[in-house]
């Protein structure tokens, strides 16, 4: 199968990886050839570190040949039989995506979005031919989180959820099909926890490290709420926040403390400090408004 994924950014480059594991040609595009190369970077600095987790140099050295990059999206996805779509979350920005995808790829190729929470059903509205849209909700990091949301839209159709299915389990994931409903399940149950740890920073129940270690050492997570935040990104929380509340009421209202590291800058590991202070992608503090000393 020929797959173009568009983002080459933390989902997007991750999306490529595997598919490229899985045996399939891949093609990554982004809107700057400099954002391209470094997706592509970043895919060869995952398979180098996967060569000391079970990862052997001719499966990275096949995967690295199946992939390609571009900054033309004709390039990218003309001949392809699948479209992923891993751009910013905002639904304009989605829908005209979809449009010019459609305007270049075949009849009969599946056009997918990565979004974790906006309406598919809405995306897929700008389509003539929408029963060959379909959600594939990867987890971060793609090449590591062995589940992915199967999203099922009004308009999909059954063939259009086989393909999809069938890809997860080539990529060696589980698939988890849900329908078509503001947030799904992950990123519905995700921020629900993540927005009460929030509010307890904010009343000073406790720091974020301690709400952390409840969690991962009480509940057996394998990262705490407030920590996940930071490596999503607070920004994207905010963003999927804020379109939650609007759809399904004030519960999901983003905190005040949310609202201020966005505007701050802080928008978790990817900025080195959210929650936590991050340096060479490892937490090393807690951030100093909420540091203890």
């Amino acid at each position: 199968m020929q797959i173009a994924v568009l983002g080459a950014g933390t989902m997007g480059h991750g999306i490529a990886q595997v598919s490229a594991m899985a045996g399939h040609e891949v093609v990554l595009y982004d809107i700057e050839s400099e954002f391209v190369e470094d997706g592509l970077e970043q895919i060869e600095a995952n398979l180098e570190d996967g060569l000391e987790h079970g990862v052997d140099r001719e499966t990275m050295e096949a995967t690295l040949d199946r992939l390609s990059g571009t900054a033309d999206l004709e390039d990218a996805c003309g001949g392809a039989d699948l479209v992923i779509e891993a751009v910013p979350e905002r639904m304009e920005l989605k829908r005209d995506t979809f449009s010019d995808v459609e305007a270049i790829v075949d009849d009969d190729a599946i056009i997918a979005t990565n979004t974790s929470s906006l309406s598919v059903t809405e995306i897929a509205s700008v389509l003539d031919r929408p029963e060959r849209a379909v959600g594939i909700h990867f987890f971060n990091p793609v090449h590591i989180m062995p589940i992915v949301e199967v999203v099922v839209a009004a308009q999909t159709d059954d063939d259009t959820l086989a393909t999809a299915i069938a890809l997860v389990e080539e990529m060696d994931k589980e698939p988890a099909v849900v329908r078509d409903f503001p947030g799904f399940a992950s990123s519905r149950l995700g921020v629900t926890l993540g927005v009460e740890a929030m509010r307890m920073v904010e009343q000073g129940v406790a720091s974020p490290e301690a709400i952390d270690t409840v969690m991962e050492i009480g509940y057996n997570h394998p990262m705490g709420p407030l920590k996940l935040t930071d490596v999503v990104g607070l920004d994207v929380r905010l963003d999927i926040l804020e379109y939650l509340s609007e759809e399904l009421g004030d519960r999901f209202r983003p905190p005040q403390i949310l609202k201020q590291k966005v505007r701050a800058g802080e928008t978790g590991k990817k900025s080195g400090e959210g929650f936590y202070v991050w340096e060479d992608g490892e937490a090393v503090g807690v951030s100093e408004l909420w540091s203890d000393e």
